[in-house]
């Protein structure tokens, strides 16, 4: 049953992140419109964060918590989708930050024009470190393919992320909830688009997302990306787009040019240098700042490079040694419930 005052059901996973819970649940204080629920679902961290969950329940916060045992991000919204009340349910990621005006944004983009999903983009709060602006600016600048996330210029069809979701308890009856794999939010999309269901960007409803903090980490999380685009090729066999090869054909490119350079001319790099530039160059034009412009440059080589190397690797083992296929066959069997 839902409850008529719930609109609204925010779900948030969380893994040993008190600092960010905090400030998300701050920036939720601050909404402009209380026509919401938060539901915390603190999988199994060994820092729980159940004392800034009461404190914010004391000033007047609609939330609830939940502790259960560590089982990963998926299986964790799926346990607040089971106990959520709203019509609606918004997902957040623990490291987001929500302007004041998302919710009554959100009820004025739903009434202009509603979807049965929805999501929108992601950007950087002022108070964002230079480093995380610089991999917001890679994650989102169309030079590095990040126009695919949910900007107003898209090379594909939108697909909303996890870290700015929203569907309505009708699809979740219908299609069910999150199975546990890497990019399960497109994998959720991608189920709910086949089901029938209407999706749409509200490209002025954006949340700012802090990411990763350091180059290390977000190497590592778009790695991850790009072997999981092969899994979801697997699982949907029409789903893979020219666009997804831009970062691997990147790598491919970089490694030919230094080889080139190497043992041929040094001219061959110039196609490089020209690319790196026009990332500063709108880097500083976007952000204004000289230093996020220069950080924007390794940050954009790591959101190609990470990716293609991953996407690389796992067509490799997956596609031409047909190794596996078996995780994708157990993937497709599960039932996100």
């Amino acid at each position: 049953m839902s409850d008529s005052k719930v609109t609204y059901s925010v779900i948030v996973p969380v893994y040993n992140r008190r600092g960010e819970v905090e400030e998300l649940l701050e920036s939720l204080l601050k909404q402009t419109t209380r026509n919401f629920e938060i539901v915390i679902v603190e999988d199994g961290s060994t820092e729980p964060c159940a004392d800034i969950v009461e404190k914010y329940a004391d000033k007047g916060l609609n939330v609830r918590y939940f502790f259960k045992e560590n089982e990963g991000r998926s299986i964790a919204r799926n346990y607040g989708l089971e106990r959520a009340l709203g019509n609606y349910f918004i997902f957040f990621d623990s490291d987001c930050v929500i302007p004041a005006d998302y919710f009554s944004k959100l009820d004025k983009f739903r009434h202009r024009q509603p979807y049965d999903t929805f999501g929108g983009p992601d950007a950087a709060d002022n108070s964002f470190t230079t480093t995380q602006k610089a991999i917001n600016f890679a994650m989102t600048s169309f030079l590095t393919t990040g126009g695919i996330r949910g900007g107003k210029v898209s090379l594909e069809k939108f697909t909303p992320r996890t870290f700015n979701m929203g569907f309505s308890r009708e699809v979740y009856d219908k299609v069910g909830g999150f199975r546990e794999m890497f990019s399960e939010d497109i994998d959720m999309s991608t189920r709910i688009r086949l089901a029938g269901y209407s999706i749409g960007l509200y490209p002025e409803l954006p949340v700012y997302h802090k990411r990763r903090v350091d180059f290390r980490k977000f190497f590592r999380q778009v790695y991850v990306f790009g072997m999981s685009r092969i899994t979801l090729k697997l699982l949907y066999p029409d789903s893979m787009k020219l666009v997804h090869w831009l970062p691997a054909l990147f790598v491919i490119g970089v490694v030919a040019m230094i080889l080139l350079a190497i043992f041929v001319s040094p001219w061959w790099l110039l196609p490089l240098i020209l690319y790196l530039f026009m990332i500063w160059q709108t880097a500083l034009v976007s952000t204004g700042s000289p230093v996020i412009a220069f950080k924007a440059i390794p940050a954009s080589l790591i959101q190609l490079g990470g990716y293609g190397c991953g996407f690389i690797k796992a067509y490799f083992l997956k596609i031409i040694c047909r190794r596996g296929r078996d995780e994708a066959e157990e993937i497709a069997l599960r039932k996100g419930k």
